[in-house]
């Protein structure tokens, strides 16, 4: 693997390029059109095949030359989030009140610099890498439109990565388990009957039953779930009424839970559901829910976070690897992904303690990150789709 880890470090002007364009040009998700023409642009200079997947996602198909055979998936997220960009950096958003602030350009041109590396190197594997450029994945779940378009069939391994600026530059996150939360929005509608606030026994206060599930709900975490597992129940927005003194008619609450564990998640979603209609009934209201699911826990398989790593140890041995990271109750839909294949996602240090601005963190205006670390990321995701083809 040195003649691939020298072909990495090679790639530090282009792959900085690349990721500063993507950063200039910010788009939001399901809108990543220049994003994905970008992209695509790219694919068309290394001769990689591609096809679009809605409207601005991307399935690019890289056939090896060599023994071996069968198919492994890597993945790379391609939206901005809707930030204004308060860094002074000469590649900052020129889309104003758009910004990459989540790295999602350095993961583009991370997986860029893959397809470059595995065009460069088909002799060295069988069988096929798949890349996906996804759209949206901050704002809705794109997943399975490639799916749905057959993206994971034969797939026996995934791998994906994601900036990490609370790891100094050189260190490298592989942790088998749990590594971000199962992310779901509820939105509770509460029914109930106006009348005037002198005769509150005419009617039913939504509101009211509203503010006792607001409390309530934090019950469902404090005194029906294990207390050493993390678990978030937050309610963001409560909504009701028309006027100081009218009782509600109704009352709509909208929130959030976060889960490490497809049982806890499916728990709670029941709970909530039934703590819900049976408050509502009990001041004799009602009470309806609806659900988005937005990603599943992140669970990293053992096995492959270990092949990795072994991988990455070998080939980089000034380079740090760690199995310690604390589990983020942020939500990624790479789970996706993994739910069914064997797969693991990476956390690629970006920051540099000489360089404040790279020490934010994601989702911050003033956002950006350590560049010296994308041929790492380019490595990653190249060495581990050889490594996993060869063993087929």
């Amino acid at each position: 693997m040195d003649r691939l880890k020298d072909q990495a470090l090679a790639l530090q002007g282009e792959l900085s390029a690349l990721r500063r364009d993507f950063h200039m040009h910010p788009e939001l998700g399901l809108h990543e059109f220049r994003t994905a023409e970008r992209i695509e642009a790219e694919l068309d200079r290394l001769g990689v095949e591609h096809r679009r997947v809605g409207e601005t996602g991307v399935w690019a198909t890289i056939r090896g030359a060599g023994t071996g055979g069968g198919a492994v998936a890597l993945r790379a997220d391609i939206d901005a989030l809707p930030i204004s960009e308060l860094g002074s950096a000469p590649y900052r958003s020129q889309n104003e009140g758009v910004m990459h602030a989540c790295g999602h350009d350095a993961h583009i041109a991370c997986l860029l610099g893959a397809a470059k590396l595995l065009a460069q190197s088909r002799e060295r594997f069988g069988g096929e890498v798949r890349l996906a450029f996804q759209a949206a994945e901050e704002c809705a779940n794109t997943t399975q439109g490639f799916f749905d378009l057959g993206f994971l069939d034969g797939v026996r391994r995934v791998f994906g990565l994601h900036c990490a600026p609370d790891l100094p530059t050189g260190t490298v996150g592989l942790k088998p388990g749990p590594n971000n939360a199962g992310v779901d929005r509820f939105t509770i509608t509460v029914h109930g009957l106006s009348t005037h606030v002198a005769t509150p026994q005419l009617g039913v206060d939504a509101l009211y039953i509203a503010a006792q599930l607001v409390v309530a709900l934090q019950g469902l975490v404090t005194r029906r779930g294990d207390p050493v597992e993390p678990v978030i129940l937050g309610v963001g927005t409560l909504h009701a009424g028309t006027t100081y003194n009218a009782l509600a008619e109704t009352a709509v609450l909208e929130g959030t839970t976060r889960t490490v564990t497809r049982e806890t998640r499916a728990r709670l979603r029941r709970e909530i559901t039934r703590l819900a209609e049976a408050t509502a009934e009990l001041y004799g209201g009602s009470a309806e829910l609806s659900w988005v699911e937005f990603a599943s826990p992140l669970i990293n398989d053992a096995r492959a976070a270990a092949e990795v790593r072994a991988l990455a140890e070998e080939a980089w041995p000034e380079k740090r690897f760690v199995t310690d990271r604390a589990i983020s109750l942020t939500g990624d839909d790479f789970a996706e992904y993994i739910l069914d294949v064997p797969g693991v996602y990476a956390y690629l240090g970006t920051g540099d303690p000489s360089r404040p601005e790279t020490l934010h963190n994601i989702h911050s205006a003033d956002f950006d990150l350590d560049e010296s670390a994308l041929p790492l990321g380019a490595w990653l995701h190249t060495a581990s789709a050889i490594r996993w083809l060869n063993e087929a």
